[in-house]
């Protein structure tokens, strides 16, 4: 810093970054604030006002002002330097936050340098990650009596683990479970997965899935609050997804017809386990939620996002322990690896890439239905006008379809086609009948092993 920067700072006055002092008394709060913050200046020999007093810089003053910061918890790095009769103090930001000196834990906020209440300094904490929700104990679980070893026995089945170790040794060596004064205690890691009612404990660790009418999300079909251990929860979320998921199928010439689904459920399975293993547990206000619109499913989640966040190259673990349990069982990696995952999932399948958005305190992942199955399931309009000129009317619109699907598979049933059109298998029956009185539609041989002939 020379003279002509120095009268510039000495101009714009104090800041985020700039603190005036005229002595070194209770710095070392500025030192705590600044670490904590993003790093700034302070200027000794200054009042507020910006006028320049000066003072004797000696090594006993610089000397005084290092073992200030090195009382610190954690110590604190500064460089001094010195301009005429100036001390210039430059505090970085710390790499081991929070930071706290003798009167306690500070931030800055605006040019002031202020102290954090209790609440401010338990979300401090959160943030920079040294308090994790999943390595918590939770003393209200009662062990054995809310443990479920049946849930234990099937991770363990789909870890490929031994279970002739005793159960306390194997949630232990999984970081799990925790000893105090004799007792045995889980961790919310332990009770999300191994929990006979884990929503007793954690309520918040619903997973909600909605089916919607409509693409505005308006009309609701179907809503469930799906409950249970993690993996469980994951495995119903895609029960429901193939549950409503449309197939076309392909005729190959071999005994068996190619299925052609409209959605990824592996890449969506991919996204549903990213949720729930990087959900903000400390946020009891929101369920990770997965919408399915007649044109997209769309998975949210709440969280806080990381500093310096960058898509698909931030390593990021909000809660390393239910990562590592869901990368014994296969589900997911422990690296942070799944937006990538996802793509190569998607390209293999030749499949829309997922689009990912997200807020401050949102992430989004939404799906949009596979190229092939919408190449499968177009219907071909021409083909459809051309025979309602031919009839002197216009087929219905169930009517089209019935013959558009049982063009791409002559085997096709009633109950599979009234899935497909949302309506009940004696609407397509009905359909189906009229088909045959025009004469567009024929059954060859008998109805359990027959198939259909759509007539030119």
């Amino acid at each position: 810093m020379d003279k002509k920067e120095l009268a510039l700072i000495l101009k714009e006055g104090e800041g985020y970054f700039m603190e005036f002092k005229q002595g070194f008394s209770s710095v070392e709060k500025d030192f705590v604030a600044f670490s904590n913050s993003s790093g700034g200046s302070i200027l000794l020999g200054v009042t507020d006002g910006g006028e320049i007093k000066g003072l004797k810089i000696t090594n006993k003053l610089k000397s005084d002002i290092q073992n200030i910061v090195r009382n610190c918890d954690p110590p604190i790095k500064i460089t001094i330097k010195s301009l005429e009769n100036i001390l210039i103090i430059k505090i970085k930001e710390g790499e081991d936050k929070p930071y706290r000196c003798s009167s306690g834990f500070y931030k800055r906020i605006g040019a002031n340098s202020q102290k954090m209440s209790r609440s401010e300094i338990l979300s401090f904490f959160k943030s920079e990650g040294k308090v994790r929700f999943d390595e918590l104990i939770n003393k209200k679980f009662s062990y054995p009596r809310d443990f479920s070893r049946e849930k234990i026995n099937k991770f363990l089945d789909l870890a490929g683990l031994s279970k002739t170790l005793p159960t306390e040794k194997i949630l232990s060596s999984l970081g799990a479970k925790e000893a105090q004064e004799g007792k045995i205690y889980l961790n919310n890691a332990g009770i999300l997965f191994f929990a006979k009612e884990p929503q007793k404990f954690i309520p918040w660790s619903v997973f909600t899935v909605v089916l919607f009418k409509d693409k505005e999300g308006v009309d609701i079909i179907d809503r469930k609050e799906i409950t249970g251990g993690l993996f469980e929860i994951i495995e119903q979320v895609m029960d429901f997804v193939q549950l409503y998921a449309k197939v076309a199928y392909r005729i190959t010439g071999r005994p068996q017809r190619e299925n052609i689904y409209e959605y990824s459920f592996e890449a969506i399975r991919e996204a549903v386990i990213n949720s729930v293993m990087h959900k903000d547990y400390f946020e009891h206000g929101h369920n990770n939620i997965l919408k399915f619109f007649p044109d997209r499913i769309q998975i949210e989640n709440i969280w806080v996002k990381p500093k310096k966040f960058v898509l698909g190259k931030t390593i990021f673990r909000r809660n390393h322990l239910v990562a590592d349990l869901f990368s014994r069982i296969h589900f997911g990696e422990k690296i942070g690896s799944g937006m990538k995952r996802m793509r190569d999932i998607c390209k293999k399948e030749n499949a829309p890439y997922p689009k990912i958005e997200y807020t401050d305190t949102h992430f989004y992942v939404v799906f949009k239905p596979s190229r092939e199955y919408l190449k499968m399931t177009k219907i071909d309009e021409k083909v459809t006008e051309r025979l309602g000129e031919r009839l002197g009317e216009r087929l219905g619109e169930n009517q089209i379809e019935i013959i558009s699907w049982i063009r791409k598979d002559k085997y096709i049933t009633a109950k599979e086609l009234a899935k497909k059109f949302d309506i009940s298998t004696t609407a397509v029956e009905k359909n189906i009948s009229k088909l045959k009185q025009k004469g567009l539609l024929e059954r060859i041989g008998p109805d359990k092993g027959g198939y259909w002939k759509a007539k030119k």
